[in-house]
């Protein structure tokens, strides 16, 4: 391996080519342009403008000798297939989100890489470099505002014209994309908000397939599910409000984070447990309460921060997180088999909207929902059904 690790770019897209200009632009130390494949010729010029090897075949690039790693910016369901090839052929693997579109895939790769304990193997979860969710995390994990007990998401900015999704016949398509908001635009905040709040035990959903758009996957999602222990919490997400919300709650024993369009939080304290609170009151003074005298801040400390972002700065530091893990000097930020919680959690809303059921997660029934997936595919009649 030469001073920095040679990655290669498999799909020259918009995601292949924003991470081929971080890194020629020298914003991602350690890391270089080993070599560029994708299936669409032309794009020999761009490869030839960076001076690397082109190939649009992905095994010819990954069996060439000039690369120690690669990124996969392929479609949702080719993630698993060119990450096995190169895991199985001694090649770093960096997984673009989803790691796959059912668990059973996921699961599959993750094991490969399992088995090859000398490979560094991750996942382009970019939010997680976010310092506004590292902080979330590290608050909630600290115990200071104590036991979750309810937390909600709604995140519905990624409004998409009927345009968007005519723009290629497997776009939001069971067989060719494996389903809509919930593997598309949601992947990030479906990680994010396990990452930050645990990974939940069950979960009851309603979809809307083809609500407001004529697709036929999901374009809206409103899932309720149970974090274990008393505490609950919702998701809501959606493709067609043109004027979009991005809200976080997460409700504790001892405090309150509200998050307003990823970028503004809000964290209460409380100066003792809530139920202490509530315990201790007299009589009188929940009389006194109900003639509006209450003053909540008697009780509670209230902070706001405000937090900025540089465009492509968490891509970059992705990219330089996994070169370095490459080099072991450090920790990934997103190991790979962290991806299948996203996964499974897409694939257990998906099941319980079309069986009307509660769904398990700690005991999903993966080859129920890959039955159900493959009728939907079949029913398209353009795709190959999944195994």
């Amino acid at each position: 391996m030469s001073d920095n690790v040679r990655l290669g770019i498999i799909g020259l897209g918009t995601e292949g080519g924003m991470y081929a200009q971080f890194i020629a632009a020298g914003r991602v130390p350690g890391l270089e342009i080993g070599a560029i494949c994708d299936i669409l010729p032309e794009k020999k010029e761009a490869a030839d403008s960076y001076g690397v090897p082109f190939y649009t075949d992905y095994k010819e690039l990954i069996t060439s000798g000039d690369v120690d790693a690669v990124v996969t910016t392929v479609p949702h369901y080719i993630h698993s297939e060119v990450g096995i090839y190169a895991l199985e052929h001694g090649i770093h693997t960096l997984v673009e989100k989803p790691v796959g579109v059912y668990t059973k895939q996921a699961r599959e790769l993750i094991d490969v890489a399992a088995s090859k304990p000398e490979l560094i193997f991750g996942v382009f979860f970019n939010q997680r470099t976010n310092p506004l969710y590292k902080d979330l995390r590290e608050l909630l994990a600290s115990g200071e505002l104590g036991r979750l007990r309810h937390t909600t998401w709604t995140i519905t900015t990624w409004w998409r014209p009927q345009g968007y999704y005519e723009q290629s016949d497997w776009r939001a398509t069971w067989g060719g994309e494996g389903g809509g908001v919930l593997v598309n635009q949601a992947p990030h905040q479906l990680d994010l908000w396990q990452w930050v709040c645990g990974v939940p035990v069950s979960v009851f959903a309603k979809c809307q397939y083809g609500f407001r758009r004529n697709i036929a996957v999901e374009d809206e999602v409103n899932a309720l599910v149970d974090f274990g222990n008393g505490a609950t919490g919702s998701f809501i997400t959606a493709t067609h409000d043109i004027d979009g919300t991005d809200r976080l709650e997460i409700l504790c024993d001892k405090g309150k984070i509200v998050v307003e369009d990823s970028k503004t939080v809000t964290i209460t304290r409380l100066k003792d447990d809530e139920r202490a609170i509530s315990d201790s009151m007299s009589i009188e003074q929940v009389r006194e309460m109900f003639k509006g005298s209450f003053n909540p801040a008697d009780y509670l400390t209230r902070e706001t921060k405000e937090y900025g972002s540089v465009w492509g700065e968490q891509h970059c530091e992705v990219l330089r997180n996994f070169a370095a893990a490459v080099r072991g000097q450090e920790p990934l930020l997103a190991p790979g088999g962290d991806g299948i919680h996203g996964v499974r959690l897409a694939n257990a809303i998906h099941l319980s909207s079309w069986t009307g059921e509660e769904v398990s997660i700690t005991d999903f029934d993966e080859e129920r929902y890959l039955g159900l997936l493959n009728e939907r595919i079949a029913a398209e009649g353009k795709f190959d059904q999944r195994v």
